[in-house]
């Protein structure tokens, strides 16, 4: 694999030779005795400030609604209309120690009617993750949370429609309980547990763990098109995959993520959680890795249908650096961590490369088994950049995600180096001086690559995201780090901290899951040439058209 650092190019070596599985006891996550420079508490401070502005900019335009409209100063209601941005941000306010705006929102919680139809996964992650959360960061004095949480999640319960199904339907009619009949992905039906199982813990009602519990088993259960790697789609009639899809990106992020999370959360003793999750790594590394032609880049692309490689990538997958860097921590296994922290910093590129400084979309990658007909062929601007920055842009707007300074967080957490508190702080420069709004609130951009953004330029919407992951990481990044310890909670994937058990000396069963079935890798074409990083040496040799 051409252009890998020093460090990860052994491990793989290794890796080829031995299993990546190990029952060598682990460590802590995080770097012991790790500190902020006594300059990071400023940096703590605007990024609370930022909180405060935009979230007085959503409590004064849209107060009680999902999303703040910050530059028309109205709302919108995507999320159900049960106020996402409150109940999502409830626990960064907890965090930040904003009791005003914490106590309004247990409050307001106490008054939501759950009469609308809605799907299960994006609820769970909002609404009933941050429910639970903030209980456990307010010191459980507030049984009303759990209460609704209760109550949500009941209704959410007949996304199962008969006992004997094991996978939800998407959505649900809370007004009628019946679900709506339709296929699936595996993030919306294996992103579950962490949250109905801790729902299971403040109630005694052990029927909300083994419902979400028993989809991600099933899941996990169904032959992949490679090992560990389960197919985006899937049927709940069925239990079948739809299609052949792979990808960390959206419609699978979520489903992977949990599958380490959830063993640590709950420090079960099935080793299928870690195990599924350790097996679709190590397929990850050998069938989907890859490294750019220009800048060495480390990424991981998509398998089509066919089984053709797909060399693209999007800020929603760019939270597998952080997830890999936490599981082989847990795991003991420094390559994966390597291999998460090149992830990183292939991801951080897309911010530093552009005008902005704020990360892209959707990008992709040229390496050299690209250009084959599931590939984007870059026109003549696009292959300029890639030539300048070893990515090239395919949607270039910002909504607001957290996943680059999500995965920049646990590097700093776990390694130490100031360069990820560097990153951060640049990170909040950009934001304040390309998404604020007259309204204070902040909006997304339509063009990360162009510093001259206008009204006409701008997304005119706050998703609930940006209160509950972006402010919330970045304000850790600079806090002391024991203050929310990786070694103590856990994020669910909107990052909602939960409370963790002492670690268990080991994860999984040190041995990679059986094969379900036999596995192929189909590849179109043979290698071609490398494009020059200069762009006055390579005079178009590979046909891309402008």
């Amino acid at each position: 694999m051409m252009g890998l650092s020093a460090t990860v190019a052994r491990g793989i070596a290794v890796l080829a030779i031995l299993s990546p599985f190990s029952s060598t006891v682990a460590g802590p996550v995080q770097k012991p005795f790790l500190e902020v420079p006594p300059s990071a508490f400023q940096h703590r401070e605007d990024v609370k400030n930022i909180f405060i502005e935009s979230y007085n900019a959503y409590r004064k335009f849209a107060f009680g609604h999902d999303d703040l409209l910050p530059i028309s100063r109205s709302f919108s209601d995507g999320r159900n209309g049960w106020g996402a941005s409150i109940v999502d941000g409830m626990a960064t306010m907890r965090i930040m120690g904003l009791d005003d705006f914490f106590n309004e929102a247990v409050d307001f919680v106490g008054k939501i009617d759950f009469s609308e139809s809605q799907t299960p996964d994006t609820t769970t992650i909002r609404y009933l993750g941050g429910l639970l959360s903030s209980y456990e960061l307010s010191g459980k004095q507030h049984h009303i949370l759990v209460e609704k949480a209760k109550q949500l999640t009941d209704k959410m319960a007949f996304a199962w429609e008969t006992r004997n199904q094991t996978i939800p339907w998407r959505f649900v009619d809370f007004s009628t309980d019946t679900p709506n009949i339709g296929t699936s992905n595996i993030a919306e039906a294996g992103t579950l547990d962490m949250e109905w199982s801790r729902l299971s813990l403040y109630t005694g009602n052990d029927t909300y763990r083994r419902l979400a519990e028993g989809s991600v088993r099933t899941i996990a259960g169904l032959t992949d098109p490679l090992p560990g790697l389960a197919a985006q789609g899937i049927d709940p009639a069925t239990n079948a995959f739809v299609g052949n899809y792979i990808t960390w990106g959206g419609g699978s992020d979520s489903y992977f993520e949990y599958l380490i999370k959830y063993a640590r959360l709950t420090n079960t003793n099935d080793n299928l959680f870690a195990d599924t999750w350790h097996t679709a790594v190590d397929s990850s590394i050998k069938f989907l890795l890859r490294t750019s032609t220009v800048g060495d880049h480390l990424y991981l692309a998509d398998r089509d249908d066919e089984g053709k490689i797909v060399h693209i990538s999007s800020h929603l997958a760019c939270f597998h650096g952080g997830n890999w860097i936490l599981g082989g921590k847990l795991l003991n296994n420094e390559t994966i961590v390597n291999i998460g922290l090149e992830l990183v910093e292939a991801c951080w590129n897309t911010y530093a490369s552009t005008a902005t400084g704020i990360g892209p979309e959707v990008f992709e990658f040229i390496s050299r088994d690209s250009f084959q007909p599931s590939d984007t062929v870059p026109n003549r601007q696009q292959r300029q950049f890639f030539e300048q920055h070893g990515f090239f842009i395919t949607s270039s707007d910002y909504i607001l995600r957290p996943e680059v300074l999500e995965s920049n967080f646990y590097a700093w957490r776990v390694t130490g180096d100031t360069k990820y508190l560097d990153r951060a702080a640049s990170a909040v420069a950009s934001f304040r001086k390309f998404l604020r709004v007259d309204s204070g609130g902040y909006s997304g951009i339509n063009d990360v690559n162009d510093a001259n953004i206008n009204k006409g330029g701008r997304v005119d919407d706050t998703e609930s995201f940006w209160f509950a992951e972006v402010l919330k990481y970045l304000y850790l990044t600079f806090d002391d780090p024991d203050h929310i310890s990786l070694d103590k909670y856990v994020f669910n994937t909107e990052a909602q901290p939960f409370e963790a058990p002492p670690a268990k000396p080991v994860y999984g069963s040190g041995s990679p899951l059986p094969p379900k079935g036999p596995y192929t890798m189909k590849v179109a074409g043979a290698p071609l040439p490398a494009i020059s990083p200069i762009p006055a040496l390579s005079p178009n040799p590979l046909g891309i058209h402008d």
